[in-house]
């Protein structure tokens, strides 16, 4: 790991997004609460949240970071989800990262509860919105 001893400690944010690409029909299920694993958009949320929480564990040479909130919100289209993720906290280090794992997992939440629809899902476009020290 590299030293972030000499950083200052700042109030940080990040957000990042991205897209899973599905159809009407699994749209449509998700909203009315007929997917057959559960709600698809809780169930991605707390994957989110969790995953967020856990970042260093998962990319080896990443920072723990002292998070002080952290979001997932949704967006949905007739064909596809958007999610957003934010997280902020006070460190020496940015929380790109962690963002960036909140909205992977949940987008890979909502392929795996759907998948039981079809496989041709894809996660399109995820990237990092902002940052900020």
């Amino acid at each position: 790991m590299i030293d972030i001893g000499g950083k200052k400690i700042t109030k940080r944010k990040a957000i990042a997004e991205g897209t899973i690409i599905l159809n009407e029909k699994i749209v449509q299920d998700i909203k009315e609460g007929k997917v057959p694993k559960g709600d698809v958009l809780d169930c991605s949320k707390v994957a989110g949240l969790l995953a967020i929480k856990n970042t260093p564990h998962l990319i080896p040479f990443c920072h723990p970071v002292k998070i002080t909130k952290a979001d997932i919100n949704f967006e949905i289209f007739f064909d596809k989800i958007k999610v957003r993720c934010e997280v902020e906290g006070i460190d020496r280090t940015g929380f790109e990262m962690e963002a960036l794992i909140g909205v992977s997992i949940s987008l890979l939440t909502i392929y795996d509860m759907c998948k039981v629809y079809k496989k041709e899902m894809k996660i399109d476009n995820i990237k990092l919105i902002e940052k900020k020290k």
